[in-house]
């Protein structure tokens, strides 16, 4: 697995919108905090532009990607949102430029999908973190300051307070995973990932309990879980029930797959479409060690 360079003073980030419209004006503070921390910034032709629900037609969209990706002089590549788009255009975009210069692509909730594809079929690490709309909340918590540190090469090391349904016990091995729905998007594809000896987390936000519990199901009867070292379930935000309840909330849904396994798993972890989003880098190793009391996850190699 290929781990792109980190950054320097000086090194330009591209910004660009491969999936759904944000307004310029929404990545303001996004690129005036990335220049305070001594990076240089260019944004992409999709940054701004609209066609409809997305941020350009997909041929504007992948040509936009497909420059950042061609551009030496680009050194990570920031998503502005997420939403919708990118499953349009993923087999258009041509990788060859990335694997002689490989860089960072970062986002996440649609951004998955890319960071699956680099993991199948590229092989190259990627960063699951706050995409330029999440600095409008905020520049100096900690998960924007995660993103920085992720950056500039600091080793992820995360510690919280254990959840109650947790699954205790040491795991080690790649990170991937991210929205549960663009997880299942990628099955039966060539973006789909292999799982074999990973740590998988999942997330997700605004779907109905019954919805989330399908694609849950969906993912065991691919066997997502079969050989997986450790699961980490992040923030599943928003979440609705359906007139006739579902009669468990989604803890107690994932908890009822967990329990057909045997692998440690972690709920509760600050990731997800939450400002509690810290920076994971997709692809790398890292230990997941769950106690009684506090969880950690820990980046091993880099």
């Amino acid at each position: 697995m290929i781990i792109p360079p980190y950054l320097k003073k000086q090194d330009t980030i591209g910004i660009v919108c491969p999936s759904g419209f944000m307004d310029k004006e929404k990545a303001k503070v996004c690129i005036e905090t990335l220049q305070q921390w001594g990076f240089k910034v260019k944004s992409g032709k999709t940054l701004g532009h609209q066609y409809h629900y997305f941020s350009g037609t997909d041929e504007e969209r992948t040509e936009d990607l497909q420059n950042m990706i061609n551009d030496p002089g680009i050194k990570a590549i920031l998503c502005g949102r997420g939403g919708y788009g990118l499953s349009r255009i993923i087999d258009k975009i041509n990788f060859s430029a990335l694997k002689k210069n490989p860089k960072w692509l970062i986002g996440y909730s649609d951004i998955t999908l890319l960071h699956c594809h680099l993991n199948k079929k590229i092989k190259i690490a990627s960063l699951h973190a706050p995409m330029a709309g999440a600095f409008n909340d905020g520049v100096n918590n900690i998960y924007i300051q995660s993103l920085r540190n992720s950056l500039i090469g600091k080793k992820n090391s995360y510690k919280i307070l254990s959840h109650p349904f947790n699954r205790a016990g040491f795991a080690e091995g790649e990170l991937v995973g991210g929205n549960l729905s663009m997880l299942i998007n990628s099955i039966g594809t060539v973006s789909e990932p292999d799982l074999k000896n990973k740590i998988l987390f999942i997330e997700e936000v605004g779907e109905y309990i019954y919805a989330a519990d399908r694609m849950l199901q969906q993912l065991k009867r691919a066997g997502w879980f079969d050989q997986l070292k450790g699961l980490i379930i992040g923030s599943f935000s928003d979440m609705k029930d359906t007139t006739i309840p579902f009669g468990k909330n989604i803890d107690e849904a994932i908890k009822d797959i967990v329990n057909n396994y045997n692998f440690p798993a972690a709920f509760g972890f600050p990731v997800g479409h939450t400002e509690k989003n810290f920076s994971l880098k997709c692809s790398v190793k890292y230990r997941l060690d769950i106690a009684k009391k506090y969880t950690k996850l820990i980046e091993t190699a880099n």
